[in-house]
């Protein structure tokens, strides 16, 4: 996909709310939710940082088996569009698709700290992000956007998130001492495959390590920027 591509589906431009949500609804239509792989021997995460108008966007590749990291990205790019809440691809999407593509490896599924289609028509980051660029995903969030469901109590419990009496996802609780998280289909990974993978993905902590990691990498880069502009100021 070239540049103009992904300005095209990514970039807010100089676009209207009502003109990006018409192209949300046109790229739920190429959602695919069924398993668009044979196996899986690589896994990565995508997660996003901020300093000041800028978005760090980091991207870290797994062994699937073991979850050694394989290769870590990032870019820093001028941030287009202000949070607005189930607007989030057009506010990250560029800087996502970018280091997607600067990537030696292309993994086999890739996690999102965002949602899929868990989103009031389907296009969380995970699911339009998936269904542009015709990859699998799965989104991982940390709070209920939309829908409905039983809260887990114990380590490991899973109960179904529902919305306009569909599933939609799945809500886990990860680990003894933390919230659950929220799991979702992106693009071209069925309901059941999503949670079985972020299953197989965590090591003891809240959230899988795909986009664990991929959130440490992109706190790591920020507060490198932080103390580079902080030393030119000074100097």
């Amino acid at each position: 996909m070239n540049k103009d591509e992904l300005r095209e589906w990514f970039d807010p431009q100089q676009r209207s709310l009502k003109e990006l949500r018409e192209l949300q609804y046109r790229v739920v239509q190429w959602i695919d939710p069924e398993d668009g792989f044979d196996q899986i021997d690589t896994i990565a995460g995508m997660d996003c940082s901020y300093l000041g108008n800028d978005i760090i966007c980091a991207m870290v590749v797994l062994d699937y088996d073991n979850m050694e990291v394989i290769e870590k990205r990032h870019v820093v790019r001028e941030v287009g569009l202000p949070y607005i809440p189930t607007y989030l691809n057009f506010r990250e999407g560029c800087a996502m698709a970018s280091v997607f593509l600067q990537a030696s490896t292309r993994p086999d599924i890739t996690m999102f700290d965002s949602c899929g289609v868990n989103h009031p028509i389907r296009a969380g980051m995970a699911a339009y992000f998936g269904a542009v660029m015709d990859v699998p995903t799965i989104g991982v969030s940390k709070k209920i956007l939309c829908g409905h469901a039983e809260k887990p109590v114990e380590a490991g419990e899973h109960h179904k998130l529902m919305q306009d009496e569909g599933q939609t996802g799945w809500v886990l609780k990860s680990s003894k001492r933390s919230n659950p998280i929220i799991i979702a289909p992106g693009n071209k990974v069925s309901m059941d495959t999503c949670l079985a993978v972020v299953q197989h993905c965590l090591r003891g902590h809240k959230l899988p390590e795909p986009t664990r990691l991929a959130h440490l990498h992109a706190g790591e880069i920020r507060a490198e920027l932080k103390r580079k502009r902080e030393g030119h100021k000074q100097s």
